[in-house]
């Protein structure tokens, strides 16, 4: 049993495996270093001697030397590839999920909340999870799906079908969407959210580049464009929590907080919520800031 009472179970069952060609890939090759390494161990002296034989190596030491660190090698990448694999399960579906309950409760009221939004909703584990809140709460409220477009046509019938599964489908609403600018109106949302999504933005110019940090940066400024005033922001997300914080003070947001590290996907990840403060007042007249994106040369240089 999880944390959270569920079946780990049913919880695998409901929601599939996204992206399962990974750990497929991972274990098929850690099976294949494993059975390596068992021929190193059973077939020693032959190879031994077979180094040997052909010269590859003078004399029975470095032939011995040789074909045992290799052999130690061999077993030592076995081992860390299916590490690799049963960690990248257990995040695609259980961490996810437990990372769900976290991000849900980082909400303090649910009873309030009337239109929230799950950025990169993907099979729809947290996007779930926040309907499951409201219908608890018993909010009136309607929690909205967004996917890129490259899945959009494919992700919304998967992700409605689990919202069903799990007894909240009159909660749920998917569309196609590009997170970079999102097609809602200002200030929509009572609550933003997203689960190990944001870092995937602009992956196509390099994790590392200035080009990829600042199509984040934008997806953020979205994120802060389409909160309401007072509205909450939680984002789990992998490497990339420095950089949040860092655009989200310049955006001048309130109760910027950051969890602990949390392995996933073998790479270390965080939660950051925070607050959208109220507009803000100069005098009678009310100045609203401006939220949209703007990300210039030198912000570029300053998380390079």
């Amino acid at each position: 049993m999880g944390k959270s009472g569920r079946d780990w179970t049913q919880i695998y069952a409901i929601y599939g495996v996204e992206e399962w060609q990974t750990p497929v890939f991972l274990l098929m090759n850690a099976v294949g270093f494993a059975a390596l390494s068992v021929v190193f161990l059973l077939y020693f002296e032959p190879i031994c001697l077979l180094l040997q034989h052909h010269h590859f190596l003078r004399g029975p030491a470095a032939a011995r030397f040789a074909a045992g660190f290799t052999g130690s090698v061999t077993a030592l990448s076995a081992v860390c590839l299916l590490f690799a694999a049963a960690n990248f399960f257990y995040s695609a579906v259980a961490l996810h999920w437990e990372m769900s309950q976290r991000i849900v409760s980082s909400v303090p009221d649910w009873s309030s909340v009337r239109h929230a939004l799950d950025l990169g909703c993907g099979r729809g584990i947290l996007l779930n999870a926040v309907a499951l809140q409201l219908k608890k709460s018993g909010s009136s409220g309607r929690v909205v799906g967004l996917s890129p477009p490259r899945t959009g046509a494919l992700i919304p019938n998967h992700t409605l079908r689990t919202a069903g599964l799990e007894g909240v489908q009159e909660y749920v609403t998917c569309r196609p969407g590009d997170p970079r600018t999102l097609p809602f109106s200002d200030s929509y949302f009572d609550v933003v959210v997203s689960a190990a999504f944001v870092h995937t933005v602009g992956k196509e110019f390099g994790q590392k580049t200035a080009a990829a940090a600042a199509e984040r940066m934008r997806v953020l400024g979205e994120v802060v464009r389409v909160l309401k005033a007072g509205g909450v922001g939680v984002v789990w997300d992998l490497v990339h929590a420095e950089e949040y914080v860092q655009r989200l003070r310049e955006l001048k947001m309130e109760e910027i907080r950051v969890s602990e590290g949390v392995t996933a996907f073998m790479a270390t990840s965080h939660i950051v919520s925070f607050r959208k403060p109220p507009h803000h007042f100069l005098g009678s007249a009310e100045v609203r800031l401006d939220w949209r994106f703007s990300y210039n040369l030198s912000s570029l240089h300053s998380i390079t």
